[in-house]
This record gives C-alpha cells, structure tokens and sequence, in this order.
C-alpha cells in the first residue's frame, strides 16, 4: 500500500465516526420504514460481494440472534451454487450494493433475484438512482472509501435486526441460548 493510500484510509478512519453520526437518524429512520414488511418472515439471505461479504455474515448473525429468524449470509457470487432455489416472493434477500469495484457484478446478481420474485431490500450509495428502479426497500448511505463501507454498512444490518426483533417482541437485550463467552476445556 502506498503512502497516499495509507493516508487516505486514515484520514477516513477518522472521519467515518462524524460520517455515521451525522448519519445515524436518517439510517434509522430508513430502516423503521421496512420494520413492517418483513418482521413476520420466516426466512432471510443476505448478500454481498467483495468487502460486503462479512457484513451480510454479521446481519445475518445479528437477526438470527436475537430475532430468532432463521437467516443466511452469502457472498452474492455463490448464489447460482444453490441458495438460489430458495428465492421467491416470500424470501427476503438484503442485498448489499455500494458503488464500489464489485458494483455492476452486485447489481447483476440483485437482478437473478427479482427475476425469481425475491423481495429485495438494498443498501447503497446515497445518490445511486438506479436502486430504486431494482427495489421500492432502499437504504442510502453516504459515499466513504471502499475499504470503509464495511464499518457503515454494518450499522443498519444490525439496526435492522434490532427493530425486527423489538416489533417481534423477543428480549433484545438477553436473547434466548446466546452465551456472551466461550469456555474452551
């Protein structure tokens, strides 16, 4: 990596904590609007390409957790390797979608979801208006470094699993069979 480069992601390591909180209620306020719809669904994928990948792990994680929802994470490429039969109108597939060097790849694959009925909700790059032409469940995040989308794109994951869980009624705050240490003998 280069010199320029390392300054460049510290500098945005250093901003992105003002980025999100500048941020936070907006993403909140995003993510209330698709508490609703899908709260009641048995099922979740989430997907993501790249740096994204972890974080449709952790949202899946999270929403299983503490919501109680069986909930799956795919690297969006992997979705023709069999995750793709489970696609249909009641599947809810959150996709991950950030204007980065996997962008139009990411796309392709939000596009083989539709084509089988899924219900897609994105997350994206504010500004992006070709999202909502793919999906009415959209939400916008601020452009950072590409390296950095992970860190914001992680906040409404886990808020989303959060509101889903509070409306669902399950106890956020002491989820069922989760132990918050590991004990290796």
């Amino acid at each position: 990596m280069s010199e320029e480069k390392s300054v460049e992601l510290c500098r945005g390591l250093i901003d992105i904590a003002t980025v999100i909180d500048e941020n936070l209620p907006q993403i909140q306020k995003q993510v209330s609007t698709l508490v609703e719809q899908y709260y009641e669904s048995k099922d979740f994928l989430f997907v993501g390409r790249g740096v994204s990948f972890p974080v449709a792990l952790e949202g899946a994680l999270k929403l299983k957790e503490i919501s109680y929802i069986h909930a799956e994470g795919y690297a969006s490429g992997e979705l023709k390797h069999g995750p793709i039969a489970l696609i249909d109108k009641d599947m809810p597939v959150l996709a991950l979608v950030p204007q980065d060097d996997v962008y139009q790849k990411a796309i392709s694959n939000v596009e083989e979801i539709k084509a089988r009925q899924g219900r897609v909700i994105l997350f994206g790059t504010e500004g992006d208006e070709h999202l909502v032409k793919i999906s009415e469940d959209v939400i916008y995040l601020p452009k950072v470094l590409a390296e950095l989308n992970p860190i914001l794109y992680t906040i409404p994951a886990q808020l989303l699993a959060y509101e889903i869980a509070a409306r669902r009624g399950c106890d956020v705050d002491q989820p069922r069979n989760l132990a918050k240490s590991v004990t290796v003998e």
